[in-house]
């Protein structure tokens, strides 16, 4: 089975492959890790989820730590940005996390993609609903 970390880093950032997927109807009926000890103040409990299971496995992250402008206008304000969920800098890659409906996940993507374009070297994975609940079902049992 791979770690964690390797999971994070595959080369595939949807993990379509989802054949060890056990049957999870909510996030509630997930495994529980212990409460992270740092005091950051998440958006989603999802992502206090996340950071849990990275402390767990000694991943080190930073919650929100860089916002990226994607549209500015002509004198340079900007008009839209991205801030990626996490960095984790042992990795150097972003991650975004989503549980939202689907026409909210249609707009990250959308984000995610213009990212892309303005800031190419920059690494960012998209972990969505079904990959956050196959990682606690993988690793934190």
């Amino acid at each position: 089975m791979p770690s964690l970390t390797e999971e994070l880093t595959a080369g595939d950032p949807h993990w379509r492959s989802a054949n060890r997927l056990r049957s999870v109807t909510s996030m509630a009926e997930l495994y529980k890790i212990h409460d992270s000890e740092r005091s950051e103040k998440f958006a989603h409990e999802s992502e206090k989820r996340i950071a849990e299971l990275f402390d767990f496995y000694g991943v080190s992250w930073e919650y929100e730590p860089t916002t990226f402008v994607l549209d500015e206008d002509e004198v340079g304000n900007p008009l839209s940005a991205f801030t990626p969920d996490f960095y984790l800098p042992d990795y150097d890659v972003y991650l975004e996390i989503t549980t939202l409906r689907q026409s909210l996940v249609t707009h990250k993507n959308r984000k995610l993609r213009k990212m892309g374009e303005k800031h190419p070297d920059v690494k960012v994975r998209i972990l969505y609903q079904r990959d956050i609940e196959r990682l606690f079902v993988t690793h934190a049992a």
